[in-house]
């Protein structure tokens, strides 16, 4: 029968939990986590937040940031709910249906397909706004052609790091890596 300990998270430091590995090596972490609307974004505010691209700027980096600096100022949880909401938009494109029509990387059966290139073509429509993403989830032959902007996928780490000054080791939500949304890539 499964035992449950409830210990408050704030309670944890290296030696509470040095000694629960001890004691229980088999053992499996579960959090509840309270809600917390202020600390989080909304998918409102996750596309407010990629509408501050700045196109004019010369460079992919310059381009997100005002999205950097802009989340960096907000509340820590708030970071990791961009990355989150990211991984999840990113996931959602992880489909064979999008990748036969980013041009001429596209997706083709016994032939080299880069999964790097169809991560930073995905990535560049949500760099599009929603209003583009709605009509490529819709649409996928509106994939962008031989585009990409891999720039957004380091928004929440750079935003981190400005923020507290150190990395940001963060797994998002869901797996961004290409052939991750298995439902997505059928035999």
């Amino acid at each position: 029968m499964a035992q449950s300990i409830k210990i408050p998270i704030h309670q944890l430091n290296e030696d509470k939990l040095k000694e629960l590995q001890e004691k229980y090596p088999g053992a499996e972490v579960n959090l509840t986590l309270p809600a917390q609307p202020n600390d989080h974004l909304s998918e409102t505010d996750f596309w407010a937040i990629i509408g501050l691209f700045n196109w004019e700027a010369a460079s992919d980096e310059a381009i997100v940031q005002p999205a950097i600096e802009t989340l960096a100022k907000m509340p820590t949880p708030a970071i990791y709910s961009f990355a989150d909401l990211l991984s999840e938009k990113l996931y959602l494109l992880d489909q064979k249906k999008y990748a036969l029509h980013i041009g001429e990387d596209a997706w083709q059966p016994h032939t080299y397909f880069s999964v790097d290139n169809f991560l930073y073509a995905r990535a560049c429509v949500i760099a599009n706004g929603k209003d583009y993403y709605d009509k490529v989830s819709a649409h996928p032959e509106a994939m962008p052609k031989d585009m990409t902007f891999e720039s957004i996928l380091y928004i929440a780490s750079e935003a981190f790091g400005l923020q507290r000054g150190k990395p940001f080791d963060y797994i998002p939500a869901y797996p961004i890596e290409t052939y991750s949304n298995k439902a997505g890539w059928p035999d």
